[in-house]
């Protein structure tokens, strides 16, 4: 497609998430627990607008070129993802399920289940690939060094015995061979002499020569049409693809390759958008920045006066935390911005001696509340909305976008040049803002060389209180003790895969694990009978809970947070394909902490120690990361079975627990365990440890028969 088509889909993009944003506007009120169906029923709308706002906005950052149109939609594009999150969340404590029928909604919207498909951001994977080609070749170092090839060039073994079968059935077809060549050789010859012979008692006429030629034609003939008539036969059945599949193929490669084109014009005019921004920015320090520092020190000076003829007295410049100097330029006369400073002491002031017993006063009278609501029988449960930390990301973008975009006229197949000017505006906006921080600490120094001189005031003591605060707050929190400072993260990274415990995933796309949509989940529901989830809602919480939030650091840092999933199926549904494909899908690497893979390795409670701290740690600094735990039932055993005593499964359990809960919001680190027979476990330390337990199906008849589809056209 030319830029003019991404241009308009992006404008129109525009206009409906206008409309989407004019509905998140207005939360709606809290319902009673009876109106659940209209509460999921809004949700669920969201949640689809949204997915079809986020397919159209990956789309156009994977093929717009203008570097500063692209940061826009970046921003958006993970604002949007982040929102589906929030509402799938939502949806999940709403509805008290994982999986969703939403097949009504399909309906009343007029869209396919193909719409209900969560897309992956194409970025995820575009982004990591050179990373990706620097971690297989490391990978492939350190296991050449240990003596290990790869498992495509690894041999069978096989037994002294069994190597003779093999060579001497390969020897007697090898004898074979020679003796067919030598009668096919033999027999050539022979109809050679035989040729000759007839050759020299028929004289070829003139006939005879006619007769012959006619029988080759006609044979040349037949043997066209019936070979005709046969690939006509196997394209009507199936077993080729016809003259439109091909002409659709070869047409699919010349998009593919434009698509490419296009990329690499993004990189270039990647580069291009930098340079301009140095050189900008160089030339607004040269030029502006004296006068920018002149004209702050001015303002400051004069603010000082207007103060001190006001009070009587020099104020207290503002910290940095307020936002220094910005508070004085941003318009306030001098007693606003001295009652601004009183007030914020003022509260937090307040805040130290009156916070806690208010807290301890509202919950109290909440608890009356609900004993008197709970005596008189009137319904508790409300159901709403919670507060979004992606709606202002989203309305921002869109702002954005009218100020500065929305306004331009675009042509039909608008150049993608870079705008000098709106660079020039933001470098300087961040050029004044580093000038600022210079010119507040001289400032700062003038300000109290004024109060010697004009007051004969001392130095006033700095306030120390927010530092204290940070202090208490650190102390507080917990931290993991680094039990290998000396030790780089190539060298830990080295030992892992020596030791078997990171591994090289295998290439696996979602869209490989086939799955089929449930069309009546809803019409099971009115029936009062619970729906068996399908594969393809099966792999749309994987995309939602696994794929989305790893493969974005600013999604996972603001999304709601999952440290573990648990994959829990029967054998061969495809638990192990999933964790390969979220690796694949994000780039994340992948470690095998399963029990049959720790056997014999890191033995004892300090070696556990180390091997845990020693993954999570490398999996924090090359992020994004999969822990995947095989059999994860056997880490929560009830009780060991004889046979497993010497494996010692449950060894990681407390260590793995510790590890997880230091996690946080923007460590994409994720534990991904799979188990088959989940009910042999502690359940309740098993649900402590995976936060989302994701039952995996077995393939329904749906499933089953676009699966088989799908593998003969191959």
């Amino acid at each position: 497609m030319s830029e003019g088509t991404y241009q308009r889909l992006w404008v129109s993009t525009h206009q409906t998430l206008q409309k989407l944003l004019f509905q998140e506007q207005f939360l709606p009120d809290p319902v009673p627990d009876r109106e659940r169906g209209s509460f999921i029923y809004r949700l669920s709308s969201l949640f689809l607008h949204y997915l079809g706002m986020m397919r159209q906005l990956d789309i156009i950052y994977d093929q717009m070129v203008q570097p500063q149109k692209r940061q826009l939609i970046r921003r958006l594009l993970d604002g949007v993802a982040g929102r589906i999150l929030e509402l799938k969340e939502e949806l999940v404590q709403v509805d008290l399920s994982e999986y969703h029928c939403l097949d009504h909604m399909l309906q009343d919207l007029k869209l396919t289940p193909a719409d209900l498909e969560v897309p992956i951001p194409k970025y995820f994977m575009l982004e990591q690939r050179k990373v990706l080609q620097d971690r297989e070749a490391i990978m492939a170092e350190i296991l050449e060094k240990i003596g290990q090839k790869d498992s495509k060039t690894d041999g069978v073994i096989l037994h002294k015995s069994e190597a003779i079968t093999w060579i001497q059935r390969a020897e007697r077809a090898r004898q074979g061979r020679l003796r067919a060549k030598l009668m096919r050789e033999i027999r050539k010859d022979e109809e050679c002499d035989g040729r000759a012979r007839e050759s020299n008692q028929f004289e070829n006429n003139r006939d005879q020569a006619a007769i012959i030629i006619q029988k080759i034609w006609r044979g040349y003939i037949q043997w066209k049409r019936s070979h005709q008539e046969r690939l006509s036969e196997m394209e009507f059945i199936g077993m080729i693809p016809s003259s439109s599949e091909t002409e659709y193929s070869m047409s699919m490669k010349q998009a593919q390759n434009g698509e490419e084109l296009r990329r690499q014009r993004q990189k270039e005019k990647e580069l291009e958008y930098e340079e301009a921004r140095t050189d900008v920015r160089k030339r607004l320090k040269d030029k502006e920045g004296a006068d920018m520092q002149e004209e702050m020190k001015e303002q400051i000076r004069q603010w000082f006066i207007e103060c001190h003829d006001l009070s009587g007295q020099f104020p207290e410049f503002p910290d940095e935390e307020m936002g220094g100097s910005q508070v004085i330029f941003s318009g306030k006369t001098p007693e606003q911005v001295k009652t601004e400073m009183d007030f914020m002491d003022e509260e937090n002031s307040k805040k130290k001696g009156k916070e806690k017993p208010k807290e301890k006063e509202e919950k109290k009278k909440e608890k009356k509340g609900k004993e008197e609501k709970l005596r008189k029988g009137e319904e508790e449960t409300m159901l709403k909305m919670a507060p979004s930390k992606f709606l202002p990301i989203i309305n921002e973008g869109h702002e954005e976008y009218q100020i500065m975009w929305e306004a331009q006229k675009v042509p039909m197949h608008p150049n993608q040049d870079i705008d000098t000017d709106m660079i020039q505006e933001q470098e300087r906006k961040e050029v004044e803002a580093e000038i600022r921080i210079q010119v507040d600490q001289l400032m700062r120094q003038e300000l109290q060389a004024l109060r010697l001189a004009v007051d004969k005031e001392e130095t006033r003591p700095v306030k120390v209180k927010a530092k204290v605060k940070k202090e208490k707050r650190e102390k507080g929190k917990k931290k993991d003790k680094d039990l290998t400072p000396n030790r780089s993260v190539d060298s830990l990274y080295e030992e892992l895969v020596e030791e078997g415990l990171i591994k090289k995933s295998e290439y696996v796309r979602l869209s490989d694990y086939i799955g089929d949509y449930l069309y009546l989940g809803s019409a099971l529901k009115l029936g009062n009978r619970e729906p068996m989830p399908s594969l393809f809602d099966l792999r749309q919480n994987v995309i939602l809970y696994g794929v989305l939030r790893l493969g974005s650091a600013e999604i996972h840092t603001m999304a709601p947070h999952v440290r573990s999933i648990l994959l829990a199926g029967p054998a061969g549904t495809g638990k192990k394909m999933l964790v390969n494909a979220v690796c694949t899908e994000t780039g994340a690497n992948l470690f095998d902490l399963s029990p049959e893979n720790l056997e014999g390795k890191y033995l004892g409670k300090s070696g556990v120690q180390m091997m845990i701290h020693m993954v999570f740690k490398v999996a924090r600094l090359l992020q994004p990361s999969v822990i995947w735990i095989g059999n994860a039932e056997k880490t929560f055993y009830k009780k060991v079975p004889k046979e497993e005593k010497e494996m010692d499964p449950k060894r990681v359990k407390k260590d793995l627990a510790k590890a997880l809960h230091l996690l946080r919001p923007g460590d994409r680190v994720m534990l991904i365990g799979t188990s088959d027979q989940p009910q042999i476990a502690d359940i309740k330390g098993l649900c402590k440890t995976y936060e989302k337990i994701l039952m995996v199906p077995q393939p329904d008849y749906a499933t089953r028969y676009r699966e088989e589809t799908e593998t003969e056209r191959g």
